[in-house]
């Protein structure tokens, strides 16, 4: 068919930190890989180069999303690809290490990479007897691998040890092969950062650490020493994805509540997130409410901090755009979602409606007053305001004594410091105040006033 660049778009969700394909097959036809639940950007690739996507191949059972496979199967009588060893519960062709699928006149080649996962697939698109490129999921990604402990922490080596193998069969491909890895920068599945997220085999041979390494010991040691937290929702992906999930109807949309329909959510246990900046937040809020403020990264944080059968309220600023709530919520699961307060913090307060606020702090205004440093181990290794008590965002609701008295919360910018004031505040501390700004900020303002004194 004459393959070029332009027959593949890379559609990358920048919160979540990966990328999916949409593959013009030059029939009027597309082959989707790696599709998230949240099919807004696919589809408006698809219309937009007059495509139907016939097929969705997915490379594993994705933990930090879930699939737009079984959406795409019944939208638009999409085959589902995907392996044999995930006994997934839903229609699909169950693909096997050397099966190959045509997909008018290409040709997709299964090769077994476990690593990341145990039933993981990569995808060569071939044309003729020419390897175009290679979809790899979690296996080899830009200057790296995926992590190997989702299975379990008990299992991590196992796996560490199946990556190693993995990386090197895709390693002897030809070095202009093109690799389209679904982990990229800002995944918790330990992609490393930076912009870049497509690469060559050969590329990747030269300058990848771990295709580097000595030995397969050394592979080991390296993929497991970068290993951090990731988000709670990760352990139970999986398994919904293995079952296939929902189907969704007609366009999902939030019911506007009154402040009374919100009290009677709560008063029936639902959780209150605030989605507003986080200035808004401190000038005031319902009490209870957490704080997230809606970005790129609101499912993480959602997912992190939010069980998962809860019963969801949303606070939003006037503007802001509620669709991209609700479809953040259900790409990562979340299904009861019982709509917004209508009017937003402004019929709450013409209700009468109590309020709570928390203190903004500067850089300079810290004084003596002890910080609670919430970012990942890892930020606050590289570097953090001396004497700052480290203790992640994740684990903060079940360590909420840990926090010192009359305490300033920081992170890098304010924004995860604020979700954990309210975290704090929910768990009945009224002494604590967020930093507007990180540990650059306090740097800069212990300078400024060195100087001054000098």
């Amino acid at each position: 068919m004459g393959f070029t660049d332009d027959h593949l778009m890379s559609l990358a969700d920048a919160g979540l930190g990966n990328s999916a394909y949409l593959v013009d097959l030059g029939d009027g036809r597309a082959l989707a890989v790696d599709a998230s639940r949240d099919l807004r950007g696919l589809r408006k690739a698809a219309e937009r180069h007059g495509l139907r996507i016939a097929f969705a191949a997915d490379t594993h059972l994705h933990a930090d999303f879930l699939t737009g496979s079984v959406q795409l199967a019944h939208d638009e009588g999409a085959t589902v690809l995907a392996s044999a060893a995930g006994h997934r519960a839903y229609p699909h062709r169950p693909l096997r290490d050397g099966d190959e699928v045509d997909v008018s006149g290409l040709t997709l080649r299964a090769l077994a990479t476990p690593g990341h996962t145990d039933e993981h697939l990569s995808y060569l698109l071939l044309d003729g007897a020419r390897a175009l490129g290679v979809f790899t999921g979690g296996s080899l990604i830009v200057g790296s691998a995926a992590r190997t402990d989702l299975l379990g922490a008990d299992r991590a080596e196992e796996f560490a040890r199946a990556q190693y193998r993995s990386l090197r069969r895709l390693a002897r491909l030809p070095d202009e092969v093109a690799v389209w890895p679904t982990h990229g920068a800002g995944s918790f599945c330990t992609a490393p950062a930076g912009a870049k997220r497509t690469t060559t085999i050969g590329d990747q041979r030269s300058s990848n650490p771990l295709l580097t390494a000595p030995d397969e010991d050394a592979f080991v040691r390296q993929l497991l020493g970068g290993l951090g937290s990731y988000p709670a929702y990760f352990d139970r992906l999986t398994e919904i994805n293995r079952r296939g999930p929902a189907v969704l109807g007609s366009q999902p949309r939030l019911a506007p509540l009154t402040p009374a329909d919100v009290r009677a959510a709560v008063a029936r246990g639902a959780q209150i997130v605030d989605v507003r900046p986080v200035a808004h937040f401190a000038t005031g809020h319902i009490p209870g409410a957490i704080s997230i403020r809606l970005r790129e990264q609101f499912a993480t944080w959602l997912g992190w901090l939010l069980p998962p059968d809860a019963l969801l309220v949303f606070i939003a600023a006037p503007g802001q755009d509620l669709a991209e709530v609700i479809w953040q919520a259900l790409k990562i699961g979340y299904e009861r979602l019982a709509g917004h307060l209508a009017g937003g913090m402004d019929a709450w307060d013409s209700d009468g409606g109590e309020q709570q606020n928390v203190e903004l702090v500067t850089a300079d205004q810290i004084g003596d007053r002890p910080v609670l440093d919430i970012r990942q181990r890892s930020e606050h290794v590289a570097g953090h305001i001396p004497g700052a008590v480290s203790v992640e965002l994740g684990e903060l609701a079940a360590r909420a004594d840990e926090a010192p008295a009359d305490v300033v919360v920081a992170c890098g910018r304010g924004l995860r410091a604020m979700t954990a004031a309210s975290i704090l505040q929910r768990a009945g501390r009224h002494d604590v105040a967020a930093l507007v700004g990180g540990p650059d900020d306090w740097a800069r303002a212990t300078r400024l006033q060195l100087e001054a004194g000098e």
